[in-house]
């Protein structure tokens, strides 16, 4: 019990620095408020990119692979093949894409590859637009509302029918509010047929990718896009997904033993392709995000830093203030320990203000993202409580020495003070 009186009397002690101190404890609030907002909003983001990352995965299904030409590497490379062999690495082949589809642990391939094109309609011409082209398969690994209209066909992704889906954003753009279905649009001079309109289930990895909602964009069926636009029959990226019951491991390990033999690799030689598994797309995520993040907690650090020196500013400046107090509460009997604890309560409550108005801040620019942009933002349990333990750490460590020292003065020399 007295331990809690002592408590409120030291947060009590707290408001009245604040008032009698406005300046300074500003600055130490500013400081912490800063450094905690940067950690909280920072992990506001990343969590919420993290969870879309993950749903954009999921829409690949949890056992699908990929296989591709080159590897996904962050380092970078210094220029020479030597140091960065997968440029020799041959494309794969609509032949190699064929030859998979056929595997027996191999339930679907989806192949794909991409370009960009001028599209015009009539007297409205729209230039730079992207184009996925893609398999009829494509809904598997890229989930989307397909409305009005429908997908292309199996026969007619085989026969390289010029047939077409457009997202909202390039429809609007093209016909503006008539109905699209059925219209004929010239691809870089090719004619094309709308047959739908899709509508992508926005995520970060797409909006990243320029494939978000907002930004004009086709879908045209692969053999389409190779023979009537030229799109190149190599450098396709297959999408891979195992057969229900099959270990993706497995199926993994007989597409390698397929690839190697078809490019006719001895043992010992590297792989001239890459495979790459969801682990290793999530680990490249933690690579990149993780040290985003560690630059955030650096920022934030600064700024705690400089909270911490102004609470052993304002601190050192309540014990000048008050070492007649001080000395009246020795004499009646107050211990070393009780005039500790009181001033680092007082201390811990400076910075505890901080970081609540910290988290506030975070809060807002959490809510604006996730009202405004595809990132899922939010707050996780986590961050609030590493937020509200820092501040507290903070207060602890930098009060100790104005706590120390007013615990330490002579309660005969103090009540002389004036």
């Amino acid at each position: 019990m007295q331990r809690l009186l002592l408590v409120f009397e030291g947060v009590g002690m707290a408001f009245d620095a604040i008032r009698t101190n406005k300046v300074r404890a500003a600055l130490t609030i500013a400081g912490v408020a800063i450094g905690v907002f940067v950690v909280v909003a920072m992990g506001a983001v990343v969590t919420g990119i993290r969870a879309s990352f993950e749903k954009d995965l999921d829409e690949f299904g949890a056992t699908t692979f990929i296989v591709q030409r080159r590897d996904n590497n962050l380092s970078g490379c210094d220029g020479t093949d030597e140091k960065c062999p997968d440029r020799r690495n041959p494309p794969l082949t609509v032949g190699e894409w064929e030859m998979i589809g056929r595997l027996p642990g191999v339930a679907t391939v989806i192949g794909s590859n991409g370009g960009g094109a001028n599209f015009a309609y009539r007297n409205v011409r729209v230039d730079g637009v992207g184009y996925d082209a893609y398999s009829v398969d494509w809904p598997q690994i890229d989930a989307s509302d397909i409305r009005p209209g429908r997908n292309f066909t199996r026969t007619e992704d085989a026969g390289g029918a010029p047939v077409m889906l457009v997202n909202d954003t390039l429809s609007a753009q093209l016909f503006g509010d008539s109905d699209p279905i059925g219209k004929q649009v010239s691809v870089n001079g090719v004619l094309f047929t709308v047959v739908g309109v899709y509508a992508p289930k926005a995520g970060f990895l797409k909006t990243l990718e320029g494939k978000g909602p907002d930004t004009p964009r086709a879908i045209i069926p692969l053999f389409a896009a190779i023979r009537q636009l030229d799109l190149g029959r190599f450098g396709l990226t297959l999408f891979v997904r195992p057969k229900a019951g099959m270990s993706p491991g497995e199926v993994k390990d007989e597409v390698l033993a397929a690839m190697r033999a078809r490019r006719g690799l001895k043992p010992g030689m590297r792989n001239n392709f890459n495979i790459l598994e969801q682990d290793r797309i999530m680990d490249t995520f933690n690579q990149l995000f993780g040290a985003i993040f560690a630059v955030g907690l650096a920022l934030s650090a600064v700024a705690l830093l400089v909270g911490g020196v102004g609470v052993v500013a304002i601190m050192m400046i309540s014990v000048t203030e008050r070492t007649r107090e001080i000395g009246v509460r020795k004499a009646l009997g107050a211990t070393a320990g009780t005039i500790r604890w009181q001033f680092l309560v007082e201390a811990t409550t400076l910075t505890t203000i901080g970081a609540v108005i910290g988290l506030l801040l975070g809060a807002l620019v959490a809510w604006v993202i996730r009202t405004n942009s595809p990132i899922p933002a939010s707050l996780p349990a986590s961050i609030v409580a590493t937020a509200l333990i820092a501040s507290a750490v903070t207060g602890i460590a930098f009060g100790m020495l104005p706590a120390v020292r007013a615990s330490r003065l002579d309660p005969v020399e103090a009540l002389r003070h004036e």
